[in-house]
């Protein structure tokens, strides 16, 4: 794949500067978020979790908490949706979950606009066409993120990810700026219709019979072996 000078070095640039000044701009509500965090949620204030960037490397992303620790008798975590607070909802609706993936961007984890990094148990179930989404670093936001977000279906999200890695510009990178901005403001498509939070690629596939039993906990063997590794 061959890169343009936005994209193989003034794209770097303006990420680190951005991802900075959007550090300092936002801090005091950082601090507030994170003081709110600590008092209903409980410690820790941030939420990590190990997810697939650039070249697939695995690296450490990170977002404020939004769920609970609650667990049954036998000390498994409740589902999503009763772990998930309207504290967390509102935090997921308004995207101030997603704000310290701001270090994560001026780290070189991340870019402003690309791919949304997906779970490492999302990327071994893709295709070899799929997985060169990873061929540029992953996005706080993207092509994907402002056509349906997370109210698309896999192929679609995916089609859009291949989309934008084989042309990236100045130009399309501001427009998904722009349109992240009145996505948030309208607090659209944040989850899949009917469930708390999005589907995993594994047991999408598995639901609709692309996959088989068999396969899919092979998959997920996989991925919980990098997990292991890069953990």
């Amino acid at each position: 794949m061959k890169q343009g000078i936005y994209a193989g070095c003034i794209k770097r640039e303006l990420d680190v500067l951005l991802s900075a000044a959007a550090l300092v701009i936002f801090s005091p509500v950082m601090a507030v978020v994170a003081f709110q965090v600590r008092r209903r949620l409980g410690s820790p204030v941030l939420f990590t979790q190990l997810r697939p960037g650039k070249g697939e490397r695995i690296f450490k992303m990170y977002k404020f908490r939004t769920m609970t620790d609650e667990r049954d008798g036998e000390g498994n975590l409740l589902p999503d949706e009763v772990r998930l607070t309207e504290f967390g909802k509102f935090l997921r609706d308004s995207s101030l979950d997603e704000l310290p993936e701001l270090f994560n961007i001026l780290k070189g984890d991340m870019s402003i606009v690309g791919p949304r990094p997906q779970l490492v148990r999302d990327m071994v179930f893709m295709t070899r066409e799929q997985r060169r989404r990873h061929r540029v670093a992953q996005g706080l936001t993207g092509l994907a993120q402002v056509n349906g977000r997370n109210n698309i279906s896999w192929e679609e999200k995916l089609s859009y990810d291949q989309k934008y890695v084989k042309r990236i510009t100045f130009l399309g990178d501001l427009r998904i700026l722009l349109r992240t901005v009145g996505n948030v403001w309208k607090k659209e498509d944040i989850n899949t219709d009917g469930m708390a939070t999005a589907e995993d690629l594994g047991d999408y596939l598995l639901r609709t019979g692309q996959v088989d039993r068999e396969t899919y906990d092979r998959k997920q063997r996989i991925a919980e072996r990098l997990c292991e590794k890069n953990s």
